[in-house]
């Protein structure tokens, strides 16, 4: 295994806001975009019975992972007349990716409930449409997770547009012009936006004109739009600190890729990546951390203050060729980074400064396929399995089983640790995990 482990600068995070970020989760990577909360102390057991609050039946099909502001939980939805039929007569059932395809029309919805009692504060159609093209059988129309700054919550249908509500669910704005895209051997969209500043940064990588935009939040308008050499891509840009500044992290196929948050410059860049990225990169102690693991297999820690093409400069802090995640992305905690390799169980642990091996890979009981993201809290790390299974580790250096528990419907949404609880996106619930 090639290594190349430099030492790198101190831990920081980009914080914006007054710091309510922290006791909330406002994107689906949470604050900081590293998959970690740093306040939350959720259940490590549960079951059908054991230690679920309460849970909510939401129509349609969508795997955009829960946000949470405040008393206010929200998630997205393609919802179809059969769906609707079917939660009316109480079977509950989707019949979204079964035999026959999906419905030529879809309505794209945002739910808000109360986090105390899982009760519908408020429901909002974005839009209702037709897609364009289909989509993978195991993703559906609304793979894109909300996001919110709490005092707006954002909703991205991707092709059907991207809209911006109040707490109260008041359209304020919405994009609609972005265009519509191809994606690769339709797979269908997924890509998520992000908050930063008075931004909200939205990927458009597709196998037509690939873009990343940076829209004003408060209005919609495009503050800068960075053209893209890039086909379809399914990560979510990660907003990092160095210095004064900021850098947008993208993943890409040809690339991967840095770009000043306040116009948009391509900074520096480097290549090695696999076919059709979907992991988001994460970042720690002055180092980002971007992986792909589709038809090949690559793991890089990089420094952020290259320029140009930094491929075989010492901007290349390490490198490892083995056991990359790919639709899961990694995730990073106290200095540990964890990854799967591909879409299964097996997990390795690094350090994520020098690439040094602390773990793996193994095979973690109970895990088989994947697509939600590892996330930690409370000294623990929340490994979920597409059957709903979610195997509970300790947050080490080690390997240490704590539990294995499901919900008994499946699971790819990555979940959401607030406070003393944690929110599950299930196939046809949601579900407020607490002891």
């Amino acid at each position: 295994m090639k290594r190349i482990v430099l030492l790198s600068a101190t831990f920081m995070l980009p914080i914006f806001g007054k710091g309510e970020e922290f006791n909330n989760w406002a994107h689906w990577r949470g604050h900081g975009g590293n998959s970690v909360s740093m306040t939350a102390q959720p259940p490590i057991e549960w079951s059908r019975s054991k230690n679920v609050k309460w849970k909510a039946e939401i129509p349609g099909r969508g795997s955009g992972s829960p946000v949470i502001w405040g008393n206010q939980v929200f998630v997205v939805s393609a919802v179809s007349e059969r769906d609707t039929a079917a939660l009316s007569s109480g079977s509950g059932a989707s019949q979204n990716g079964k035999k026959g395809g999906y419905p030529k029309k879809f309505s794209f919805q945002l739910f808000c409930f109360d986090r105390e009692t899982g009760k519908s504060i408020w429901s909002r159609t974005a839009v209702e449409a037709a897609p364009h093209e289909g989509t993978h059988q195991t993703n559906g129309y609304a793979s894109a997770s909300p996001c919110s700054d709490g005092e707006r919550v954002y909703a991205h249908f991707g092709s059907r547009g991207l809209f911006c509500y109040n707490m109260d669910g008041a359209l304020l704005w919405s994009r609609t012009d972005l265009g519509k895209m191809t994606v690769r051997a339709g797979f269908g969209e997924g890509s998520s936006p992000t908050l930063a500043g008075d931004k909200i940064l939205v990927p458009w990588d597709h196998e037509g004109p690939s873009a990343l935009y940076a829209l004003d939040k408060r209005t919609g308008e495009t503050i800068w739009k960075a053209d893209r050499d890039e086909p379809t891509c399914w990560a979510t840009p990660l907003v990092v600190p160095l210095g004064d500044s900021f850098q947008v992290i993208m993943n890409g196929q040809t690339k991967a890729r840095a770009y000043d948050l306040e116009t948009g410059k391509e900074l520096w860049s480097c290549g090695g990546q696999t076919e059709r990225p979907v992991a988001s990169a994460v970042f720690s102690q002055g180092i980002t951390v971007i992986g792909s693991g589709f038809r090949g297999s690559f793991v890089g820690g990089f420094r952020l203050n290259g320029s140009g093409d930094i491929e075989d400069s010492d901007s290349v802090v390490w490198t490892t060729p083995d056991d990359a995640p790919d639709i899961a992305s990694p995730m990073i905690s106290d200095g540990r980074l964890y990854f799967h390799k591909g879409k299964t169980g097996i997990l390795t642990c690094l350090e994520a400064a020098t690439g040094k091996l602390l773990f793996g890979p193994e095979r973690i009981p109970g895990v088989y396929s994947t697509y939600a993201s590892p996330v930690a809290a409370g000294g623990h790390v929340y490994i979920t399995d597409r059957s709903g299974t979610i195997t509970v580790v300790k947050d080490a250096g080690i390997l240490e089983i704590v539990a294995t528990n499901t919900l008994g419907e499946g699971v790819d949404a990555t979940p959401a640790p607030v406070g003393s609880e944690l929110f599950v996106r299930g196939e046809r619930h949601l579900f407020c995990l607490s002891e």
